[in-house]
């Protein structure tokens, strides 16, 4: 009988490690480059992939009618910023909505950032819904036809794409269930968008709605990252050929404690130590609903941790580089120009901050308007 049993296991073993078709080396090489181009020294990517019911918030807030005019007009404000902005941004998310819109002047988008040198990148998902015995948790749609839509998008100019799963912390969630199929989400996305020649973003975001600690955000990013990269193993993703964007490790928005951002660099440290494999080309934040002040001292003292890391460690801003745009700018086209020099001074900070070289505002540091709604999604 032991010896039936060892058989088995022996067969079981190799059934595990068999492998499919890889990447060629050129594609690996390609995928690799384009991550290192995104991430170079000093820069991180701009996300202007909201979706139009995002846009519609957003819009709101500074008394903006939420019409696709509009919504080309802003991110006209941001894609013609000048050449400073080269050294700061490597690479723009844009939603599918925009990647086909131009200027005034009749250029497309994709060439106005294209022939900066800026990498340009794509929302792929469809959306967080509902998943079935869970307790308000989710996952993330999309997968039918990506592939399809991965390879249009790269004939349209698109080098990279992203895809965002969101779980909630509680203290029940999140489920194990919710985990795993968010993990395997990611997973799956990656694998399609690699044998496409896209580089994938994988977004696994912990909300920071709630009271829980730091301590609490740290277990539990700690568990959700070792299921996400022990999902990149199972579907033989390229690690190299990928960029992680997650959430700094933050107190939820309703937590009584303060804490410092060194506390809050050295648990997002641990955090990233402790579960991502060194092969990952770079780390993205999000920026999670924090003012853009906070994101920009707090992406700062993570680059200046004393903890050693083998990833660039860099930023992928939404509302963290925008906000101050946006208010500036409030649909009146006078304001244009002033509300991209706006875009610029935060862009100019962040990639301060990614360096670790930034020293606080102009406001002795102060930490400016949050930037969170709850249940935040696209």
């Amino acid at each position: 009988m032991y010896y039936f049993i060892q058989i088995a296991n022996r067969k079981q073993q190799k059934n595990m490690t068999h492998q499919g078709p890889t990447l060629s080396a050129v594609q690996k090489k390609d995928l690799q480059d384009t991550a290192l181009r995104i991430v170079a020294p000093g820069k991180g990517i701009l996300a202007a992939d909201e979706s139009v019911g995002s846009m519609a918030k957003r819009l709101a807030q500074v008394g903006v009618e939420n019409t696709e005019e509009n919504r080309r007009q802003y991110r006209q404000i941001l894609f013609s910023a000048d050449e400073r902005i080269n050294a700061c941004i490597g690479g723009v998310i844009f939603f599918h909505e925009t990647l086909y819109q131009h200027s005034d002047g009749g250029v497309p988008f994709v060439k106005m950032i294209r022939d900066r040198g800026i990498l340009i990148g794509v929302k792929v998902d469809k959306g967080v819904v509902p998943l079935a015995g869970t307790s308000g948790e989710t996952t993330t749609q999309g997968l039918d036809g990506l592939s399809e839509r991965c390879a249009q998008y790269k004939k349209d100019g698109a080098s990279f794409a992203k895809w965002r799963c969101v779980l909630k912390i509680s203290d029940t969630n999140p489920s194990s269930l919710a985990i795993t199929e968010n993990a395997n989400v990611l997973a799956r996305y990656c694998s399609i968008c690699q044998q496409n020649g896209i580089v994938p973003i994988i977004e696994p975001e912990l909300l920071p709605d709630g009271d829980h600690d730091l301590k609490r955000c740290q277990y539990v990013t700690e568990k959700v990252l070792a299921a996400v990269y022990k999902a990149m193993s199972d579907h033989h993703v390229y690690l190299e050929g990928t960029l992680l964007k997650p959430n700094m490790v933050t107190p939820g928005h309703a937590c009584s404690t303060k804490y410092s951002p060194e506390e809050v660099a050295m648990a997002t440290v641990t955090a990233l130590r402790r579960t991502v494999p060194p092969a990952v080309t770079g780390v993205a934040f999000l920026s999670g609903g924090q003012s853009e002040e906070e994101a920009s001292v707090n992406l700062n003292a993570i680059n200046t941790c004393p903890l050693a890391t083998p990833w660039v460690l860099s930023f992928s801003y939404g509302r963290a580089l925008q906000a101050s745009a946006l208010r500036t700018w409030r649909g009146h086209k006078e304001n244009q120009n002033t509300a991209t020099e706006q875009f610029i001074k935060r862009a100019e900070v962040n990639s301060l901050a990614c360096q670790g070289k930034y020293t606080g505002g102009e406001n002795g540091g102060e930490r400016g308007p949050h930037l969170y709604g709850p249940g935040h999604a696209y």
